[in-house]
């Protein structure tokens, strides 16, 4: 079960990918363009000579850009599945396709709102290249710490639902979350390496894009997973006559 869970994960991303792709090729890469040209622009102010230019843009844009964001996509189903997997049935007495939607959620909160809060999305041009493995390091270690919350906060709600019930529980856990959230990314260092000539609208822009990707990516892989998934523990259930869950 947990195999036909796992490939069923795989077929969401790839729905979720090329609907993201669609959402990026034409609302992502005019803002990189424009991000890439004041690049080019400062550079041949400065008296610097432009980079070599190894990938073509029309092949960044399209073949890259698709190659990317459909492996992403799928691996990213995968680990869903993984998740629905272990979840459904254990930890949640909710239809496979509530379990699918709950799962869709706290994963974008943990994944993408919180770290991106602290450290937003940026276009070509914005972030110093010496600074790069910093950057990248201090980002995972929000998203690991952020996920690690959620497990914890998941915990604690069940914990005191015990005694207080699942709403008292369920706030309760919350308020604990983001308060330890607050408290993360009021010590994490901020990064400010925006240049101060760069258009503020094309930075808005750029960074709504990348939020409405993440939301497009969750969106339909929460919907499109939980109603494989829902299907595929119907049917099994009705061949043993009693619900399914995704171990059995």
């Amino acid at each position: 079960m947990v195999g036909n869970l796992l490939l069923r994960g795989m077929l969401a991303g790839l729905i979720a990918g090329i609907l993201v792709f669609a959402f990026a090729h034409t609302f992502g890469e005019p803002l990189v363009d424009a991000a890439i040209a004041f690049e080019e622009a400062s550079a041949q102010a400065a008296g610097e000579a432009a980079e070599p230019e190894i990938v073509s843009r029309a092949t960044q844009a399209g073949l890259g850009l698709f190659t990317g964001v459909m492996a992403y996509s799928v691996a990213v189903g995968g680990l869903f599945a993984l998740a629905f997997a272990f979840v459904q049935g254990r930890f949640s007495s909710l239809s496979p396709r509530g379990t699918s939607a709950v799962i869709a959620i706290a994963a974008f909160v943990a994944v993408v709102l919180v770290p991106g809060i602290k450290y937003p999305a940026n276009p070509p041009a914005v972030g110093n290249p010496d600074t790069i493995g910093a950057r990248t390091e201090l980002f995972f270690l929000m998203i690991v710490v952020s996920l690690a919350a959620l497990v914890a906060a998941v915990a604690l709600s069940r914990r005191l639902s015990e005694r207080f019930g699942f709403w008292n529980g369920a706030i309760v856990a919350g308020i604990v979350y983001l308060v330890f959230i607050g408290v993360v990314l009021y010590l994490l260092p901020p990064i400010n390496e925006v240049p101060e000539n760069f258009s503020a609208m094309v930075l808005w822009r750029f960074r709504t894009t990348s939020l409405g990707m993440h939301v497009i990516l969750w969106a339909a892989l929460g919907l499109a997973f939980g109603a494989l998934a829902e299907r595929r523990l119907a049917v099994k259930g009705g061949q043993r006559g009693r619900p399914a869950t995704a171990f059995h």
